[in-house]
């Protein structure tokens, strides 16, 4: 970051190579729509760009960088609500974007048939995190999606380890009831 206050746009593609890629994915998986996902991943790093001079590390460089994509997407999240226009297209397509993302992999090439049920899937997950509330939805992302800790989430988030466990709790019970077939209660 010191680089960059200094406007090297190498140290800046560096750490645009390390982190783009997940906040792209924390916001995708947060919001639904990947092109707005990729506008907003610019705008998060046109951020770090411009608060390279003023950046003091309190606190791990992803735990900050992670914290401005939530807040924007908090911030997207809320706007879209208040306007009730927010829609996911992509969920009612019968073809899958090529941009889409596969949640979960085979550990052997998979077939044509697979790789169909992977992105059926994936569709499905997606789904059923864009409807959860915001926060069950941003702490599932950071915790399993991502692997962070309790306290890197709750620092993230803004709020204690003991919410994000909560949050995760509901979350974690509100998706098994959406995503597993009626009669597979017991699998827990």
């Amino acid at each position: 970051m010191a680089r960059i206050a200094r406007s090297d746009a190498q140290a800046f593609e560096i750490l645009l190579q390390r982190h783009q890629r997940r906040i792209l994915n924390l916001i995708y998986r947060s919001i639904g729509d990947r092109m707005q996902a990729e506008d907003m991943a610019q705008e998060v790093f046109l951020r770090v760009w411009r608060a390279a001079e003023d950046y003091e590390p309190k606190a791990k460089f992803t735990t900050w960088v992670y914290r401005i994509a939530v807040n924007l997407c908090l911030d997207t999240l809320k706007s879209a609500h208040q306007k009730q226009s927010f829609l996911h297209p992509h969920m009612n397509s019968d073809h899958p974007d090529e941009n889409d993302e596969i949640l979960f992999r085979h550990g052997s090439a998979p077939s044509p048939e697979e790789l169909l049920i992977d992105v059926e899937e994936s569709r499905r997950i997606l789904a059923a995190l864009l409807n959860l509330p915001t926060n069950q939805r941003l702490a599932v992302v950071l915790k399993k999606f991502d692997g962070l800790s309790y306290d890197e989430i709750s620092r993230i988030m803004g709020c204690s380890r003991s919410a994000v466990e909560s949050l995760l709790v509901r979350a974690k019970r509100t998706l098994r009831d959406k995503l597993l077939p009626p009669g597979n209660e017991t699998c827990k």
